[in-house]
């Protein structure tokens, strides 16, 4: 039998705490995946306390769900204003080089979500402003939601590292129409992808659901339509993937990671079958509730008509 602490592939579907490894609550590498590149860890720090780990072959970010902290690098230190939560607003961000030690510190406590990618190159320890990062506002109507770019191919700077933000109104799809980014060809570029998920509570407080779709092709099966809870991520190793749905009544967050072979490029297809949606979006307005947030505050005003993947 092998070792207690040998890799394990996982997914598609990765329940809260079931990859749990201290002083992470999840953690999801590419050997575990049983691909190569991408990865994720989420780390929840109680107050006052710490968490020292090394990058290895992988560059990460420190993102805030909930808390601020400080992280220190090697020798250099930032301090993270962070949020109360992913729906209260945009939040700052630490990018870790590979081959680091890094230590995590959380005066009040919090959530932290370590998204990575195995990188070939070893950039320098950086730090990103919540209001450097980019705010699209995609699709119309039902189909609405707000994309925040942290560490997109146009906003920040990674070797192989794609990170964003997407938040869903309740009622609305997100990913949608359904997409894949799994050949190399005009339009399209090969990435891995995991979609975490934290999802807004009632007003009595009770917790949330979503849903998650993703299928594949004959020759390459998936068959996923998973019900998603705050703390739950999906692995996408290929195939078209949305909706990502969220219930009426419940807002929904995703963090998108994803990375590939090649050169550090966003771009993917949409599944031929479901691809005039788009046309249909025509003259329709944005969702009223978007954009939700901002690097401020949460924010509610009516937008313009936008669209996208995402």
């Amino acid at each position: 039998m092998p070792p207690d602490d040998a890799p394990r592939e996982i997914g598609p579907l990765v329940p809260r705490g079931s990859t749990g490894q201290p002083p992470f609550e999840l953690v999801v590498t590419p050997e575990s995946a049983g691909w190569r590149y991408c990865g994720l860890r989420v780390l929840d720090l109680s107050v006052g306390t710490r968490a020292t780990f090394t990058t290895g072959a992988d560059e990460m970010l420190v993102l805030p769900l909930a808390g601020g902290c400080d992280v220190t690098c090697d020798d250099e230190r930032v301090t993270l204003t962070g949020r109360d939560s992913v729906f209260s607003r945009i939040s700052d961000f630490a990018y870790l080089p590979r081959e680091a030690t890094v230590t995590v510190r959380a005066p009040s406590g919090g959530r932290f979500a370590l998204p990575g990618a195995r990188a070939s190159r070893r950039l320098p320890f950086r730090y990103g402003a919540a209001q450097d990062v980019a705010v699209e506002l995609r699709g119309a109507g039902q189909a609405s939601r707000q994309v925040n770019n942290v560490c997109t191919p146009e906003t920040f700077d990674a070797d192989r590292l794609i990170v964003c933000e997407v938040i869903t109104p309740g009622g609305n799809w997100s990913s949608y129409p359904p997409h894949k980014h799994d050949e190399p060809r005009p339009g399209e570029a090969p990435l891995e992808e995991i979609y975490y998920f934290e999802v807004g509570a009632s007003p009595s407080g009770a917790a949330g659901v979503g849903y998650q779709r993703a299928y594949g092709h004959p020759d390459r099966p998936i068959d996923v339509c998973a019900e998603v809870r705050g703390g739950d991520a999906v692995l996408i190793p290929y195939g078209w993937h949305g909706p990502t749905m969220a219930a009426p009544g419940y807002d929904l967050y995703h963090l998108n990671v994803m990375a590939g072979p090649g050169q550090r490029r966003w771009l993917a297809c949409d599944d031929p079958a479901h691809a005039w949606v788009r046309a249909a979006w025509s003259g329709q307005p944005v969702d009223p509730r978007l954009p939700m947030t901002s690097a401020t505050a949460r924010r509610r005003r009516r937008p313009g008509p936008a669209s996208g993947l995402r």
